[in-house]
């Protein structure tokens, strides 16, 4: 039998983070953390809310997910977030030794992987996981925010 918990499963529930995010005004950017197949932590950008510049997705879910475990360090966990992270949640990600991010669209201009930050060496990356449907999303977000 087939594992139906693959990347893009989850990446989906990721992305019905960031479509929250965007409906709340909120640059749409979703997050969840998972541990053996169980999501522990899901988050979007609240950074307009709560008008703090480091409430990221990632940064949220890195939180929620250290509270759930107990622990700072969440190894063994798979961080699903539809932007590829940027100097800041690289850096939170490092520290708080994340097993793997596997992300969606690549961040061209404040991405990790172009600012060259360091991830922990131990921490596995894959990239494009419906990058598509997250790029897509922040197109409409941008394009809406012209209108105004």
């Amino acid at each position: 039998m087939e594992n139906p918990f693959t990347d893009e499963y989850f990446m989906k529930k990721a992305l019905q983070e960031a479509e929250m995010a965007f409906e709340q005004g909120e640059i749409p950017v979703g997050a969840i953390i998972v541990i053996d197949n169980k999501v522990i932590a899901r988050s979007h950008n609240l950074t307009e809310m709560l008008n703090d510049v480091t409430a990221h997705a990632e940064m949220q879910a890195i939180t929620s997910a250290a509270n759930y475990i107990g622990g700072k360090y969440l190894k063994g966990c798979t961080l699903y977030v539809t932007l590829e992270p940027c100097q800041m949640c690289a850096g939170a990600l490092y520290w708080s030794q994340i097993s793997k991010i596997v992300f969606g669209a690549r961040d061209e201009q404040r991405g990790f992987m172009t600012l060259g930050t360091q991830l922990h060496p131990k921490t596995e990356v894959k990239f494009s996981v419906l990058a598509k449907e997250s790029t897509e999303l922040m197109i409409r977000f941008f394009a809406q925010r012209r209108k105004k």
